[in-house]
């Protein structure tokens, strides 16, 4: 049989490709962290082309996507997917991202991450991480039944047929469930989390009814009835996704790079992506051909057919893509050089199998990974090998910036990865916390991501020699997991013990953000104005183009200093305008587009509109435009997040500080809300009005003790209602910093505010190693001297 070429990259996501399905020849579908779904229709069969729209956009991570076919009911079929807002979006192909949906479907209570449909039956299920999976009943969109009994996430969902489904967990167990509830049996003997499952034809050769694949890097196939019929075995790392073929073959697809094809129990085809994670790979029932999305957020076609497969300039693109691909040396283990064969290797020995990798040291000392292809019978130059930076002095870009090292950092898994730049000037702890920091992460990270960065850099200094690598805290995952065990580094390797906390001195803010899809939102409201007439309002051509322009010099003012350049500066009376004129359902992302600007820029906190009676300023219009309708929580979540990011500058300290009642009047009402991205707000301008007001500039003022004072009062309230250990942590650095303003601070916290027996509450509530520290810290300051 001949093998699969490129026949499409479908390039338009803007993030990792989470889901794809093939329903039929004419287009894909395909889901994205970019919280969009996409809708591929294909234009033309030769050299195949595809026309791109968007099925659906919203608010966060798109993880899962299926397909109802067509019926009298739905005539184009139904579309939908789920991800980390825990809704299940319904709807037909034909209607703009615009329109109400079909239905959106409520019940589970985490991130949706699997999703399949039973046809004959006309039922949906879905898996999530609340540790259950849902059946839905097609057009009537009520949950049918609850499939409980799993203990963890359910990661993989197969209605296999009118009466069964099956789901695979993360407690590595495998159900086998009828469609109203009743659990048939539990199969054992995965040796890690199942993540994918998928029929299998009634003629393969094994017999297996199901198969199934995870963390271990193995494919099981199973009957029915629990008995393990075979195993395959190929995959160097995390199974995410698993298809079969009409030719009896399956297809899957991993953490390794790549999309295999196997015949029986081996492996015939092997397709190395240029990416780091295939998330998901689909087939076509009709014609055969099979898609990919990965993490290089493309999409991709394969196809036998040699009439659809791309152009040559396509194929040698891809090719040429995979070839100058990086390979971190993590995943492929310790490589000794000294040892490895040179080019010539290449043209004297064959594989033994599909899919061997073979590590050449080239002419110019570096190395390179070559894969085994059975059907060519040639070796494939499948990417360089990237030693560690103390060795190969080679830099990774990230944000704008060359770092050492650039590391992929799980932090749930079925979450894409984070980045961590690092580099060896740096202090291990201090890179942690900026990292923790700028995704909105649990304190309680510091110390792993602080020893995993010890340990994987292994013990490297700017032009030093390295120490032998320590344990391998990737383990066979080839990304760091916080919370993950992991074999404990030499003592020669552990970062120094964890510095004190209090009093904090910097200023934090919350700056991650996607501006691409920002500016876009504000182009498709900004398109609503003028269709509805409201040409005062809508912005024109030229604005637009200028808020496109500075979103580059506004990326790196963001990962880099705060920036007064004119491009930046003259976003500022657009922004405003859009907030004094837009209606409140429109601010959302120029809510967003403030708060960045806030750190990015201190022309924001300087520019004012001339007004009668005086003139406003941009806290004055945040509190107008942000605060207006007390409804909107994302409105009122977004524009805290903006005062917190004036702190970033010298002129926005100044307004804030001048300014700080009427902050605080317009927050305190919001301290028992149930939002935690509203608390962490409110935890982290706190903090950063405590860090402002023990500084030397303000300690001994007397306004900074009266001001202290209400922000004790407020942060204590907020740490007996918060129930998000982010927004207690940070309101207790506030009090402790704030403890630093004397005595007259502590005795109130100790005799008004009752912080003592706060602080027990709080030690007994939130059990993490990271409040334990804050807490006796603060007992110390407390302490009667």
């Amino acid at each position: 049989m001949s093998e699969f070429k490129l026949s499409a990259s479908l390039q338009e996501h803007e993030d990792d490709v989470r889901s794809v399905i093939f329903p039929h020849s004419s287009f894909v579908l395909s889901a994205s962290r970019d919280a969009t779904v996409r809708l591929w229709k294909l234009l033309s069969q030769k050299s195949p082309k595809y026309d791109c729209s968007i099925s659906s956009h919203g608010q966060s991570f798109i993880n899962a996507i299926t397909y109802f076919p067509p019926t009298s009911d739905y005539p184009e079929g139904l579309i939908i997917s789920g991800g980390k807002d825990s809704i299940i979006d319904v709807r037909q192909p034909g209607k703009s991202p615009d329109e109400n949906a079909e239905t959106l479907l409520l019940g589970h209570a985490h991130n949706i991450c699997a999703l399949d449909v039973n046809v004959e039956s006309g039922y949906l299920v879905s898996g999530s991480w609340d540790g259950t999976a849902r059946v839905w009943k097609i057009g009537k969109w009520e949950c049918e039944a609850l499939l409980e009994g799993h203990g963890g996430s359910v990661w993989t969902v197969l209605a296999y047929d009118e009466n069964m489904i099956i789901t695979g967990c993360a407690d590595q167990v495998i159900r086998i469930f009828d469609p109203r509830g009743k659990m048939y049996r539990e199969i054992k003997g995965s040796a890690d989390v199942v993540r994918a499952l998928c029929r299998v034809p009634s003629g393969h050769t094994s017999g297996a009814d199901f198969a199934s694949a995870g963390n271990d890097a193995v494919i099981r196939l199973w009957k029915l009835d629990g008995q393990q019929v075979d195993e395959l075995h190929g995959h160097e790392n995390f199974i995410y996704s698993l298809v079969s073929l009409s030719t009896n073959e399956l297809v899957s697809s991993g953490e390794d790079r790549t999309v295999r094809i196997w015949m029986g129990n081996e492996c015939v085809q092997t397709i190395t992506h240029p990416a780091i994670s295939v998330w998901g790979v689909a087939a076509c029932s009709v014609n055969g051909d099979i898609v990919s999305g990965a993490s290089d957020r493309i999409v991709r076609i394969f196809t036998r057919d040699k009439g659809r497969q791309a152009e040559s300039e396509i194929v040698k693109a891809f090719e040429d893509s995979v070839k100058s691909s990086s390979i971190p040396q993590q995943q492929v283990g310790n490589v000794n050089k000294e040892k490895l064969p040179g080019p010539e290797f290449l043209q004297q020995k064959s594989g033994t199998k599909e899919g061997q990798v073979q590590m050449i040291q080239e002419t110019d000392g570096s190395v390179s990974a070559h894969q085994w292809s059975q059907g060519s019978q040639l070796w494939m130059n499948v990417g360089t090998v990237v030693d560690a930076v103390g060795s190969s002095g080679k830099k990774t870009s990230y944000g704008g910036k060359d770092y050492d090292y650039v590391f992929d950092v799980d932090i749930e898994d079925g979450k894409p990865p984070l980045k961590l730049p690092y580099n060896l000037s740096q202090n291990p702890y201090e890179a942690a916390t900026k990292f923790i920091q700028d995704n909105e992460l649990p304190m309680t990270y510091l110390d792993q991501v602080a020893v995993f960065i010890t340990t994987n850099t292994q013990g490297a200094t700017i032009g030093q020699s390295q120490e032998p690598a320590g344990a391998d805290p990737w383990g066979t995952g080839a990304r760091y997991r916080p919370g993950e065990s992991s074999s404990t580094p030499s003592r020669s390797q552990l970062p120094a013990s964890r510095p004190k906390v209090l009093p904090q001195t910097t200023y934090l803010s919350i700056k991650t953000a996607n501006l691409r899809t920002i500016l876009k939102k504000i182009s498709e409201f900004n398109d609503k104005l003028v269709q509805e007439g409201s040409d005062e309002a809508a912005l024109d051509k030229q604005q637009l183009l200028t808020l496109d322009s500075a979103s580059k010099l506004l990326e790196a003012a963001l990962s880099g200093s705060p920036s007064a350049d004119p491009t930046i500066t003259s976003t500022i009376p657009i922004i405003t305008h859009m907030l004094v004129r837009w209606p409140a359902g429109f601010r959302l992302p120029v809510l967003d587009l403030v708060r960045l600007v806030a750190a990015a820029t201190p022309a924001l906190s300087s520019f004012s509109i001339l007004s009668s009676p005086q003139p406003s300023n941009i806290l004055d219009i945040l509190s107008a435009a942000g605060f207006e309708d007390k409804e909107r929580e994302n409105n009122l979540m977004l524009s805290i997040r903006a005062f917190g990011n004036l702190f970033e500058t010298e002129q926005g300290r100044t307004l804030v500080d001048s300014k700080f009642e009427q902050v605080h009047d317009l927050v305190k009402g919001l301290l028992a809300s149930s939002n935690r991205n509203t608390t962490i707000a409110i935890a982290t301008l706190y903090l950063n009005y405590a860090v402002l007001f023990t500084s030397a500039s303000h300690k001994d003022l007397p306004s900074s003790i009266d001001r202290g004072l209400f922000l004790v009062d407020d942060l204590t309230s907020l740490a007996i209602s918060a129930t998000d250990s982010e927004a207690v942590y940070r309101g207790l650095v506030a009090v402790g910093t704030l403890l630093d303003l004397g005595e007259e601070i502590k005795i109130a916290s100790r005799e008004v505010y009752d912080l003592e027996t706060l602080l027990e509450k709080t030690e007994k509530k939130m059990k993490e190693p990271r409040i334990k520290g804050v807490v006796g810290e603060m007992r110390e300051k407390l302490k009667v001297r």
